[in-house]
């Protein structure tokens, strides 16, 4: 375990073992994997994901998308469908909903693992950035995002949430403090939305930018991550003045291998 690591909350569960545990009953929200208000976005997800793929055993993560409703702060109930079953690919909707209606919606696409087909692979080039041993932590308070306990993350650079800075990115290292083992997909799909907005890099004042829809795509490197550590690099690549903005989100390992990407819809609530 790294020095300087977020100290976990006594006998709670960690969000590793929350998504190892899924066994398909109602589930309750524990307040320490709360995000704004409600459960962990990243983490609910990842939570619908587990549960799409038991509709395809065996096959690997391609793509998942989630559109979130409202705030899920309720105990919840998962259902899945089996939408389409081929050769290359399987769909699979889910949703997660409480007795005050929907929640998360969700669509995953799976695809068989190997092939007899090998073609060229294509990634993005890790940034030259200093390793995560070289990097501060940064503490959220526990009483904003309560399930930053459970996570260490280490800015890259000086650009900050809230410091109203001139461009919209957010960089760091990312890490689960619960083991040390490297990421899994369902670890990559939750930590994939484990940054502040990186909309909020070039605001002064608090305001939340919740997401209301986020796109998860695992890439090759993931099965060959050998560290807990993820480098991300959250940018807004638009944004209107309305408060929508679309954010893409980039993640290597210590290694230099790219992991895979995701996006999110964005918008900015004042009240």
């Amino acid at each position: 375990m790294q020095e300087n690591a977020s100290e976990e909350i006594p006998g709670a569960i960690s969000p590793g073992r929350f998504l190892r545990n899924w066994h398909g009953g109602p589930i309750a929200v524990p307040q320490h994997l709360k995000g704004f208000g409600g459960l962990h976005g990243g983490l609910a997800l990842a939570l619908l994901t587990a549960a799409m793929q038991e509709k395809a055993p065996g096959a690997e993560l391609v793509s998942v998308t989630g559109r979130f409703g409202r705030t899920i702060d309720a105990p919840l109930r998962i259902t899945t469908e089996l939408t389409h079953a081929g050769r290359s690919s399987t769909i699979v909707s889910g949703r997660a909903e409480s007795d005050r209606g929907p929640l998360l919606d969700s669509w995953a696409v799976f695809a068989p693992s190997g092939g007899d087909v090998s073609w060229p692979e294509v990634s993005i080039p890790i940034p030259e950035v200093p390793g995560p041993e070289e990097c501060e932590p940064f503490a959220i308070p526990k009483e904003f995002v309560p399930i930053t306990t459970s996570m260490e993350i280490r800015p890259v650079g000086s650009s900050r949430p809230y410091a109203g800075g001139e461009e919209a990115e957010l960089v760091a290292w990312v890490r689960l403090v619960e083991d040390d083992s490297p990421p899994d997909v369902l670890r990559f799909v939750f930590l994939m939305d484990a940054l502040a907005p990186s909309y909020a890099a070039v605001l002064s004042t608090l305001a939340l930018v919740p997401t209301v829809e986020l796109t998860v795509r695992p890439g090759a490197g993931l099965a060959k991550a050998s560290s807990p550590w993820l480098l991300l690099r959250a940018t807004t690549r638009q944004a209107a003045t309305s408060g929508w903005s679309v954010e893409w989100i980039d993640a290597w390992d210590a290694a230099g291998a790219h992991l895979g990407s995701a996006q999110q819809l964005r918008m900015v609530r004042t009240g």
